[in-house]
């Protein structure tokens, strides 16, 4: 089992990825190997949001060439999450048939993406 640290590479910032902020959507370089819950579990533990979907995309690495040597670069992964910028409390029914609510406190955006 691999560590969030290892899991969430770096954010992955273009105009388009900082446009889809505004909708709760953040884009993160992620290792290869990893699964949508494994990237929702680090996303949720190192920023303390709530995720409430993942999308991924492989990408293959190009082959370049720097004079007469060529080789490929390494493959990468793109994990989009959109998060829950409206976190309610979740209230669910315990034993004995009372409503209980969760206090668990969600934030609403990450204020550590797009810092350089």
């Amino acid at each position: 089992m691999k560590s969030p640290e290892e899991i969430i590479k770096r954010p992955y910032i273009t105009e388009k990825s900082n446009e889809e902020i505004a909708n709760g959507k953040y884009t993160f370089v992620v290792d290869v190997n990893a699964t949508k819950t494994d990237i929702k579990n680090a996303v949720e533990k190192l920023f303390q949001v709530k995720v409430v979907q993942v999308n991924t995309v492989n990408y293959e690495g190009k082959t370049k060439r720097m004079g007469v040597h060529v080789g490929p670069r390494p493959d990468w992964k793109k994990a989009i999450v959109k998060i829950d910028t409206d976190p309610k409390p979740e209230t669910y029914k315990v034993k004995g048939g009372k409503e209980t609510t969760s206090s668990k406190k969600y934030k609403t955006s990450i204020e550590e993406f797009g810092i350089s």
